[in-house]
């Protein structure tokens, strides 16, 4: 039986021997993590392909990421907080199902509606890496020093999440070649990987053996997944219909006023889906409000910097007229730089803490998004902005799911880290709809070439969103001073 930490033992000779005990489960949680990130990864370079096998415009491809984004803000909160009622390794083990049955389905739809719904069902993946932090969590608390061994197995994690995103991307690129084009057969790759993550998490990782007793709060899902859903149609019309339609404020309104409702619902339920006490504590709620708008730019930002790198500055006058090869160079340095911000993460946590960490790690993502203002002209300069961004977004992906389990009473630590997630989520559905108004543009250059019309975003626009994701990220710093200063280090809660 594993034995917390003794009077006479001493904390440096122990925590080898600690982290031995749960090492295996993370080499088997890693494996999952990986998968995610080859999810993640791997279909990018196929979209155009997945448009002209599905017999669809390339705008269309848009709609994939929206109805994921909007399941997988549903599934993590649901299933995070359920991994408290029922197990979070049955929880892991029921969303990794539903991912490779919708990643199977992918696979052989031949239609733009089942593809849609399959794709959207993918999006159960995303409450993998806070159900892990959970059972993690859960283990080393019962070995005395859950703090250190969560804040390393994050990392790891996030680690082994970001190396399945450049491989995956890698694969996903070159396999289309080598398959000769047959999309389907090129899709079943990241299939099999999620079949795979089924067998790593029933028989590599144990159940932790933590309830809480709850029941379901089924009519607080109700509301929240009307909710969610009413303001994700609102954000969807407004990239459609634009501001001025009364159906896009209708939605985000109806929205808001059903989520005051499950608001109200939850706080008079013993048992909530959400405890609004958990997350209103001065010791989460910076966390959550960080992990919200921290969404506005891991999410948001990506597909603005695609197309600023792709923009001719010789007819436009900015952007840097890269190829597609040359905008998976500065992806693949964007990617590089998470993963060492993932990396070191624990490493900066052990000597500064976790708070200052987090604060750090928000700072650079405020400064790296900021010195865009001055500093677009050249690649050099991109990749050094998306250089310091990375890093600190790297930190933040690892650092938000342990400092919500830090946080969080034992038996919340589901619903927790759960709530990094899908709040996250969340903000960078905002952020996709706000970035896509700021860069509509109008005709930036003339005809060229005989090739028809050369349609470009305003450089006004790409300012807008780099300021938007600077000035997210130095509120996230300053919002995170207001946690205690131990709040998110070894702190036994009730």
């Amino acid at each position: 039986m594993d034995t917390p930490l003794s009077a006479n033992e001493d904390p440096a000779q122990a925590q080898p021997v600690r982290w031995s005990a749960v090492a295996g489960i993370v080499g088997f949680l890693a494996i999952v993590e990986l998968t995610s990130g080859i999810l993640q990864g791997y279909y990018t370079p196929l979209m155009t392909d997945i448009a002209r096998h599905l017999g669809i415009h390339d705008a269309d491809v848009n709609w994939f990421e929206a109805a994921q984004l909007m399941v997988s803000a549903l599934a993590v909160p649901l299933l995070a907080s359920l991994g408290d009622i029922f197990g979070h390794k049955k929880m892991l083990l029921l969303s990794a199902v539903v991912t490779a049955i919708a990643s199977w389905a992918v696979v052989f739809s031949g239609s733009f509606t089942t593809f849609l719904i399959a794709w959207a069902f993918q999006g159960f993946y995303a409450v993998w890496l806070p159900l892990e932090i959970a059972i993690v969590f859960s283990r080393a608390r019962k070995l005395g020093v859950p703090g250190p061994m969560t804040r390393r197995a994050a990392g790891l994690l996030v680690g082994a999440l970001e190396f399945g995103v450049i491989g995956g991307a890698l694969a996903g690129g070159a396999l289309i070649g080598v398959f000769d084009g047959n999309i389907a057969l090129t899709m079943a790759i990241p299939a099999v990987a999620t079949t795979a993550c089924i067998f790593a998490v029933a028989f590599g990782v144990p159940d932790d053996g933590d309830r809480n007793g709850a029941k379901i709060d089924s009519g607080g899902f109700a509301y929240l997944a009307i909710g969610l859903l009413l303001l994700t149609s609102g954000l969807s019309f407004l990239r459609i219909n634009g501001p001025s339609s009364p159906l896009v404020w209708a939605c985000l309104v109806l929205g808001l006023v059903v989520l005051y409702v499950f608001y109200r619902h939850e706080n008079k339920q013993d048992d909530p889906l959400i405890d609004f006490t958990v997350l209103f504590a001065r010791s989460m709620w910076p966390v959550q409000l960080t992990a919200g708008l921290f969404g506005v730019s891991v999410l948001g930002a990506q597909i603005p910097m695609s197309t600023f790198a792709r923009t001719d500055p010789g007819v436009n006058g900015y952007g840097l007229g890269l190829s597609a090869s040359g905008v998976s160079v500065i992806i693949g340095a964007y990617v590089l730089a998470l993963l060492i911000g993932a990396l070191l993460f624990p490493v900066a946590a052990r000597w500064a803490g976790t708070r200052m960490t987090l604060v750090a790690a928000s700072a650079l993502v405020g400064i790296g998004y900021l010195l865009f203002l001055p500093l677009h002209d050249s690649l050099a300069q991109v990749l050094a902005n998306m250089m310091i961004a990375g890093i600190g977004s790297g930190a933040l992906v690892a650092a938000l799911p342990a400092a919500a389990a830090a946080a969080a009473p034992f038996n919340r630590t589901g619903m927790a880290t759960g709530l990094t997630n899908a709040i996250k989520t969340v903000g960078g559905s905002f952020a996709s709809a706000i970035f896509g108004l700021a860069l509509i543009g109008q005709v930036a250059g003339a005809v060229s070439d005989g090739a028809g019309e050369n349609f470009a975003a305003p450089l006004a626009g790409y300012m807008i969103v780099w300021a938007i994701c600077g000035g997210t990220a130095t509120v996230c710093a300053l919002a995170l001073f207001a946690v205690p200063r131990d709040a998110l280090e070894d702190v036994h809660h009730a």
